[in-house]
């Protein structure tokens, strides 16, 4: 077991471990809620509950899917671009985090192949997540809601 390491300044408590790694895997393992159209979109991230310190926001475009990472300010830090067709089969589905002018590819938000039974039968996903080490712990924090989001938005179906 990992000790709990010390909270930096400005670091909201809770997040302390986001310090300290440049990835994260999700395992999908029960369904909460399941993808509906949803037009617009803004997720705000907070920590602790009440405080928000990052939010995520679609943008539109005709072909790619398409945000915005801000921080507690509501100032923009990141880009998130998908791919034209978030279906692929027999790969992963890379979703890549840009610098706010979308020059500079600083990590990636992956859908995982887990396999023709798994994709198949089941609506649990893989994903993984990376960005730099020394990315602010809250856009870290916001990057994971992030994955949250596309995972609703594109993998979750109705039944």
């Amino acid at each position: 077991v990992m000790p709990v390491p010390q909270r930096p300044a400005g670091c909201p408590p809770g997040l302390e471990y986001l310090t300290q790694i440049d990835q994260l895997l999700v395992q999908q393992k029960v369904e909460l809620a399941e993808g509906n159209v949803v037009m617009f979109v803004l997720l705000e991230i907070q920590s602790p509950p009440g405080n928000p310190i990052g939010y995520v926001i679609q943008n539109w475009h005709p072909f790619l899917p398409k945000y915005t990472i801000l921080n507690e300010k509501k100032e923009a830090v990141l880009k998130i671009v998908g791919p034209f067709c978030s279906c692929r089969c027999c790969a992963d589905v890379n979703f890549d985090v840009l610098s706010v002018d979308e020059s500079t590819k600083v990590g990636r938000i992956a859908k995982q192949w887990t396999g023709l039974v798994r994709e198949a039968f089941t609506d649990a996903d893989n994903f993984g997540i990376s960005f730099p080490m020394d990315l602010d712990v809250k856009i870290k924090a916001a990057l994971f809601g992030a994955c949250f989001l596309i995972d609703f938005m594109f993998f979750e179906h109705n039944k």
